[in-house]
């Protein structure tokens, strides 16, 4: 062999070394995939698998498809502790997860430790789910993202909508599980109150998922006067809450947070009709192709929390077109600063990473349960209309004073 044809051949086993060894980017759920939240975590996932298989499709990135892992949480901060060492221990680059404030809170800050101790070989925290304001208060970090409303916004286009529609009223009845979420949404429906015209003639903050009869908070409604029930509830604590008015034969218009949540209309029954919720998306308010194209795919189509994940993965694609590792490491600040950048339109309408908290400025979709549902929910002919889409600039608020960014370097 001649010395050009030697020189040939190395340089292709060269290149087909580092064509071998390309760094892929790994994504890791680390979701409630076993326990009580287990139909929630599922549909992180899906939404997840669905959203990356469609930039794998589109070539992937870095030479390589993006690697998904799933870690199971089981519902707990220590297990998410547990499984986010596991994940580090496997080289995940971006972690993902939406199930639990609580389990956002813990991830958030094992985020924030490695990426100290590991300067050059730092993670994402994408936040799917997690609502707690001191996601973006006093723990926000330039590596967290949060992909999802907060209680002000849902409560400020709650407002809006309701209002608008006629069935705010002056009378507000505040009820809301005794934890972060529960105690944001208060303030929020709180401070929402000199602006909505109304007054909160009472506020009970209780139990999580431990009150099995809401007759004695009943009687409070009744006898504060309210016309209006503002909750962020969800599961039980919902449902039971609900129906307990409904048997009660109270005249009351519910504007809540979770009503979507898989389940809800089909235990609540008619008792839901005419109550509000507001949410990251509606599929009666965006395009058609986008709901047709996930049932195809998944079976069912985008439901509760499955959009604004989707949404999240697709803003990622978008940050990750315009970087380029020539195969080699993955540099994940750089996805950071670039997802800073990126303007994703979804179908309701766009979301920006507001750069000074990592919250995303996002319209908020009100929606209303009406009968003969064009979306059917829970195999029941009840379903969500949207009544309105906020802007994401009408919904948002300042950014909190407790938030000290520190950028990278």
């Amino acid at each position: 062999m001649n010395k050009f044809a030697a020189l040939a051949a190395v340089s292709t086993l060269a290149f087909c070394a580092n064509a071998a060894q390309a760094d892929p980017l790994k994504i890791g759920i680390i979701e409630s995939l076993s326990g009580a939240q287990t139909s929630s975590g599922r549909l992180y996932a899906t939404a997840v698998q669905y959203s990356v298989d469609k930039v794998n499709a589109a070539g992937g990135f870095n030479g390589e498809d993006i690697q998904v892992v799933e870690y199971d949480n089981a519902g707990g901060a220590t297990g998410a502790a547990d499984k986010f060492k596991q994940a580090v221990a496997d080289g995940v680059d971006i972690v993902i997860q939406g199930a639990s404030s609580a389990i956002g809170g813990q991830i958030t800050e094992d985020v924030r430790k490695h990426n100290l101790r590991n300067p050059g070989n730092e993670m994402i925290f994408i936040n799917v789910g997690g609502e707690a304001m001191e996601l973006t208060g006093d723990k926000c970090q330039f590596y967290h993202f949060r992909y999802t409303t907060t209680a002000p916004m849902r409560v400020n286009a709650l407002v809006s909508a309701m209002k608008e529609a006629g069935d705010l009223g002056t009378k507000v009845f505040s009820i809301n599980q005794n934890y972060s979420w529960g105690q944001d949404m208060q303030s929020a429906i709180e401070s929402a109150a000199q602006d909505g015209g109304f007054e909160v003639v009472d506020a009970v903050l209780h139990d999580v998922n431990k009150i099995q009869d809401f007759a004695p908070f009943v009687a409070r409604i009744k006898s504060s006067g309210a016309t209006t029930v503002m909750t962020g509830n969800w599961s039980n604590d919902l449902l039971l809450l609900m129906k307990a008015t409904g048997d009660a034969g109270l005249d009351v218009t519910f504007g809540t947070a979770y009503l979507d949540q898989p389940g809800n209309i089909a235990n609540a029954g008619e008792t839901a009709l005419g109550h509000y919720i507001a949410n990251n998306y509606d599929n009666t308010a965006g395009d058609a192709s986008f709901a047709e194209d996930y049932k195809a795919v998944t079976g069912h189509n985008p439901i509760f929390v499955e959009p604004q994940t989707i949404f999240a993965i697709g803003a990622l694609g978008l940050a990750l077109e315009g970087l380029d590792f020539g195969g080699g490491a993955v540099d994940v600040t750089k996805i950071a600063l670039a997802l800073e950048d990126v303007t994703y339109e979804s179908p309701v309408g766009p979301i920006t990473v507001r750069k000074e908290d990592h919250q995303t400025i996002r319209p908020v979709v009100v929606s209303k349960v009406v009968k003969d549902a064009k979306y059917p929910a829970d195999d029941t002919s009840m379903g969500f209309q949207s009544v309105g889409v906020v802007s994401g600039e009408d919904a948002i608020y300042p950014v909190q004073d407790s938030c000290q960014m520190k950028r990278p370097n």
